[in-house]
């Protein structure tokens, strides 16, 4: 089930978009607390529960023109049903589309940190971690990667 941005809680500028986060996660209460926080923070997020999903969502942005218009960020839980978050950032890079990803996961080995590296992620978050931390981290991202024209927001 695929669901609609939901409005962000502020926006200073309304003929300005805020940055969209693209929020996966198959913890339905983490995905929802983590959505929130996010929201309060004047981001606009849409929540996918699995890794097919995400792909639906990202497939129906690139269909549009080639490229991603809608989602900014791309925040992902390592292991869920359907795709993995690691799959995903592999396939995205392969395909050339450079969207930053951060990478949450409760199963932080080496190897599986080194691997979202080498394809690019952000950074990898490993859980439990406080949602300051996502925060920080999202704003972080976007401030690097978002045109000074797109709000990037964190409120404390």
């Amino acid at each position: 089930m695929q669901r609609k941005p939901e409005p962000a809680e502020e926006h200073a500028d309304p003929a300005v978009e805020p940055a969209c986060v693209l929020l996966a996660e198959d913890d339905d209460e983490l995905r929802r607390l983590l959505a929130r926080a996010l929201r309060r923070d004047g981001y606009r997020v849409i929540e996918s529960e699995d890794g097919t999903e995400l792909l639906e969502v990202l497939a129906k942005d690139l269909a549009q023109c080639g490229a991603l218009q809608e989602v900014d960020l791309i925040v992902s839980d390592i292991r869920m049903p359907g795709y993995t978050g690691l799959n995903v950032l592999c396939g995205l890079r392969q395909a050339g589309v450079h969207v930053p990803v951060i990478i949450m996961t409760a199963f932080g080995d080496s190897d599986t940190i080194d691997r979202a590296h080498k394809l690019g992620a952000y950074c990898v978050l490993d859980k439990p971690f406080e949602t300051e931390t996502l925060r920080h981290a999202v704003l972080a991202s976007l401030s690097e990667h978002l045109p000074a024209h797109v709000p990037v927001h964190f409120r404390y």
